[in-house]
């Protein structure tokens, strides 16, 4: 263990603190014309804690973000953990219908978000959602009809004593609940996975150690912070070692490489689209960008000379992959120094003190070169799904190994290689796609009898959604339409990209439609 581990926080809060007391006045965030060390940070999430608890927040009530990466969303996050709440991070590219499901099943009595984003109005999505248990909505940004802005929000907590805002930081334990993060699955409902402060630091700790980032990195997040790559691998990755912040409210190229540019980045994760895109800019090979130093990638299949192309063409002297899910946020990484050719063909090594095999489907450890489905054992596993005993009852077992669905193989060095998926969720741009959800949300079109959503390869997306669709007698309904209809209905990244109309879905005997069937149409 580190000399920096020993000093390590057990909670989320408490990193905060710990990164005032050893970094002072470097600088921890930048985000336009925000500016904030590390100092300046803790004392405004200490403000904004002071403000949840005069909105009555108490220890283990729920908080939304739905937002889009910004400082405010970190410090929102950060005080209402401080207070001693569980965040709940909302994709921003969720539709009302989405986001709803997610609000009520949850239980948030807090939702914060912004008036508008990209074009979408996110108050507006949620008109016609039934939300009895939100009890203050706060724009983070923008103004909307019956919320709060940010500020006025911040200034409810101006009577607060100082004592009480510590006091209640003080209480948050390591074992308590730091946030819901939702997850689809083959059910088609969201499932909000359980972490805890503890868990969550000591996982990240390891991976800070294990990628190198170090004090006076400068950290662009371009991840979202609605995932696990953005929160925790994120900003919270920066508070454990002091890194500055740069967040990335939306990813665009040309910006991002003029930002890295002016803005002097060391630091830039991501999915392998991001750089394929950095790749094929105009500006690639014309601007200076020496300052990058690593990148950690993964989330999609990664090819051999994606590796090569992100060191020699964008300069990244160290490029790593990783492995990891919801449930179980990092698995595996690539320590550094493994070759490029090892860096694409797998996922690395298991995380210390993280346990991990593959078996059959009787449960029976596989030889080294074998496939079998992934399973995952040690303090980076999820507490469990919330309120759903039988789903966590059936993703860990009584041995507490997680099954993560996954196929891979272990080679005889202890790396990890993913060569398929036992769900069938498919992987669009780096966003985790579950049919069954697809489905479900298709199967409410009036014209629609059956659908069946399957992943199909794309050069630029990794993978798209594509759905075979069975009308119902007598309706009329055509390619544009229901693409239309799904971009209203369900989150961008989840509308199939191509359509295909039949007239039956091949079923087995037990009416279960086969879509081995369909992928090999």
């Amino acid at each position: 263990m580190s000399t920096v581990q020993h000093d390590l926080a057990l909670t989320i809060p408490a990193a905060v603190a710990r990164a005032a007391r050893l970094f002072g006045e470097a600088s921890a965030l930048e985000d336009g014309n925000c500016r904030m060390s590390f100092h300046e940070l803790e004392r405004e999430c200490l403000r904004a804690a002071a403000a949840f608890l005069a909105c009555g927040l108490r220890k283990g009530d729920r908080v939304a973000v739905w937002a889009p990466n910004s400082a405010e969303w970190i410090v929102a996050a950060i005080g209402a953990q401080t207070a001693g709440g569980v965040i709940v991070p909302l994709n921003t590219r969720l539709r009302g219908k989405e986001a709803g499901y997610i609000l009520r099943r949850s239980q948030a009595r807090i939702l914060l978000t912004v008036g508008e984003f990209l074009g979408v109005r996110y108050p507006e999505l949620l008109a016609n959602e039934q939300l009895p248990g939100i009890e203050h909505t706060v724009l983070l940004a923008g103004s909307a009809p019956g919320s709060k802005s940010w500020n006025d929000f911040l200034m409810r907590g101006a009577h607060i004593p100082d004592a009480q805002v510590l006091g209640a930081r003080d209480a948050v334990r390591p074992e308590d609940l730091s946030d819901l993060l939702f997850t689809s699955g083959t059910t088609g409902e969201p499932k909000g996975v359980m972490s805890a402060h503890g868990p969550t630091v000591r996982t990240f700790a390891a991976w800070c150690d294990t990628v190198g980032l170090r004090a006076g990195d400068r950290y662009m997040i371009v991840n979202p912070f609605f995932h696990s790559f953005g929160y925790k691998s994120g900003w919270l990755a920066c508070l454990l070692r002091g890194a500055t912040m740069l967040p990335v409210a939306v990813f665009d190229a040309g910006e991002v490489m003029q930002r890295i540019v002016t803005d002097r980045v060391s630091v830039l994760p991501g999915a392998p689209t991001l750089f394929q895109s950095m790749l094929a800019h105009e500006s690639c090979g014309k601007i200076d960008l020496s300052s990058l130093r690593l990148s950690v990638t993964g989330a999609a299949t990664v090819p051999p000379i994606l590796i090569e192309r992100m060191r020699k063409v964008l300069g990244f002297q160290t490029v790593l992959t990783a492995y990891g899910l919801t449930e179980a946020p990092v698995v595996t990484i690539c320590p550094p120094g493994t070759s490029d050719e090892l860096v694409a063909q797998s996922c690395g090594k298991p995380i210390p003190g993280i346990e991990l095999q593959c078996v059959d489907d009787d449960g029976r450890a596989v030889p080294v070169g074998e496939p079998g489905e992934v399973l995952v054992r040690g303090f980076n596993v999820m507490r469990g799904y919330f309120e759903d005993p039988a789903a966590t009852r059936e993703a860990i077992d009584a041995q507490g190994w997680l099954h993560t669905g996954d196929i891979g193989m272990l080679d005889e060095a202890g790396f990890l290689r993913i060569t398929d998926r036992k769900k069938d969720l498919f992987i669009v741009g780096g966003f985790n796609c579950y049919p069954a959800e697809i489905e479900k949300i298709l199967s409410e079109h009036p014209a629609i009898a059956q659908a069946a959503v399957i992943g199909v390869p794309d050069e630029r997306m990794g993978e798209v959604g594509k759905t075979f669709v069975v009308l119902r007698s007598g309706a009329q309904l055509d390619t544009a339409a229901l693409i239309g209809w799904c971009r209203e209905n369900m989150a961008n990244y989840k509308v199939p990209r191509q359509v295909e109309f039949v007239t039956a879905l091949p079923t087995n005997a037990a009416g279960k439609v086969q879509k081995f069937q369909l992928l090999a149409t």
